[in-house]
Order: C-alpha cells, then structure tokens, then sequence
C-alpha cells in the first residue's frame, strides 16, 4: 500500500448516541506532505506544525458558517510562529518559522511567551473576527482544549500527532445536557481515549480507531470529508505589492541585484521578475510613481 493510500485526507465525524457526546477524527497524509515540500523543518517544528493542521481542520469543519480560519501562534522562542489556514472546503495551507536547529520540548519551552489569535473570515464581514489569547499549556492539545471550552463553553478533549509523513488527530467534546444522560459518560471515553497511541492516531483508520478505543460504546459514524493542501502560485498578488512599492523603487532594487525575487513564505513559491517584466507592470498599468 502507497504512502497515499496510507493516510488519507480526511475529517470524519461521529456521535456517542447514548451519552450526547460527539467526535472527530482527522488523518492527513500526501496533503500533510505537499505542505511540507522543500522545507526542511526539524523535526519539533514539523510536529507542532502537523499538528495545527490538524487542529485547524477539526475547527473550520465544525464551523456552522462558510469561512476561513487563520491560526497564528506567535513566541519568543526558538519557534516564533506557526501559522495555520483552512477554508470551508477543508483546503490547507500553512508554515512555521523557527531556528534551524532545536531539540524536542514543551510548547512553552520551544515558544517561549506566546500568544495565540484565531481569524475568522466569512463573506459580508467588513473585517475579519479575531480572537487573541495567550498560550495556556504544556502541548499544543493543552491549548486548543483551554481555548475551545472558554469560547464554547463546554468540555472538550484533543489527542494529537504528527511526523513527516502523516498528521492525524481525535477530537471530543461534551454537548449540552451529556451528563444528564450518563453521568459518568464524559469521564469514561475520556478515560478510553487517553489509551490511544501516537501510531494508532497515524496508522489506524476512523472506523478501526473507534472500535478500538470505545468497543462498547454505541456510535454513530458520519461520511467523511476530503481535506486537501491549496496553495497556488499568486502573480497578481505579487504584482500588485511592487506596484505598491512603485517604479522607482523597484528599478532601483532592479539596479543593484539584476532582479527582483520575491518569496512567498506561506506557499513556499519563489518570484523572480526581470528588468522586462517589470517594466511591462507598470506599462500596463500606465504607472510611473
């Protein structure tokens, strides 16, 4: 079997029945992959980032309005942001910054001060919604657990994981009125849930996953959703920044390098124009300034 065929690019939901409980289990892999490419991340700063991917597909899917989500987790450490993008078509992109060489360690310890803000950005907003707030957690789960029950008031659980082929995760979360129906079911499948393996997240599919960790449980399971990585090349957006900048100042940067690149970090996609090229922009745009 493929490496493809592996790890597909899927978020699928299911339900507790019995215990107004609901799920969701995302697994990445050539989607993951395509993101990664060329990038030559150290092996914490792909798990942190694989692990926002995942996060930010179990969010935007749950979203109850079409919308792009923006996460960005800024710090002070060796990795000073991780940002993460996700439309209502579950199409991802995203990237990190960090320093070349770090070890494994804690979110505080290789973020140092951080903060996290989430944008939201539906059509008819005049402005994205953003939400800031500070990093709360030893792991990344830890945080997203801390900011999903405050903004939605109602307990909830991640497991996470992620390496260079493969990215994958467990989300629950408790409904309204859960406890009434079984007092002791949240602590239960959480308790079931806590047994799964950073492999088992990677390897297993949605269906063998949860007859694995909750065997007696009665479960709804829904179809699944395709996730795909969406980053194109942009060369009106590259463009109209040096048509920002002006004529002047891009033959001057023209004069001293022979040429202008520009590098889009979050698609990875590099940008060179030459003298011709960028006299041609501002020709047909009849821009001198």
């Amino acid at each position: 079997m493929s490496a493809a065929d592996a790890h597909p690019n899927r978020v699928r939901g299911f339900l507790f029945e019995q215990l107004d409980i609901r799920g969701a289990w995302v697994q990445l892999g050539s989607a993951w992959r395509e993101m990664t490419a060329g990038r030559d991340y150290p092996e914490p700063v792909l798990e942190l980032l694989g692990q926002l991917a995942v996060v930010a597909t179990l969010i935007t899917a749950n979203l109850k309005q079409a919308g792009r989500l923006t996460f960005q987790l800024r710090g002070a450490g060796d990795v000073s942001l991780l940002v993460m993008n996700c439309d209502e078509q579950l199409r991802l992109r995203g990237m990190a910054r960090a320093a070349p060489d770090i070890s494994a360690g804690s979110l505080p310890a290789l973020l140092g001060d951080g903060a996290l803000t989430l944008s939201l950005d539906t059509a008819g907003m005049r402005q994205p919604y953003q939400s800031h707030v500070p990093l709360q957690g030893d792991t990344l789960a830890a945080v997203f657990e801390h900011y999903l029950e405050q903004s939605e008031q109602t307990p909830t659980r991640l497991w996470l994981a992620a390496d260079g082929e493969a990215a994958a995760g467990l989300f629950l979360q408790a409904l309204p009125g859960a406890s009434e129906r079984d007092a002791d079911g949240w602590n239960r499948v959480q308790i079931l849930a806590d047994t799964v393996r950073a492999d088992e997240l990677l390897d297993l599919g949605s269906i063998k996953l949860i007859e694995r960790l909750f065997p007696e449980e009665d479960v709804r399971v829904y179809d699944p959703r395709p996730v795909s990585y969406h980053c194109p090349r942009d060369s009106g957006k590259i463009e109209a920044m040096l048509r920002g900048l002006g004529r002047a100042e891009c033959e001057a940067i023209l004069a001293e390098h022979g040429e202008i690149r520009v590098h889009d970090d979050v698609c990875n996609h590099e940008y060179v124009l030459d003298a011709a090229a960028v006299a041609a922009l501002f020709t047909l745009t009849g821009t001198s300034k």
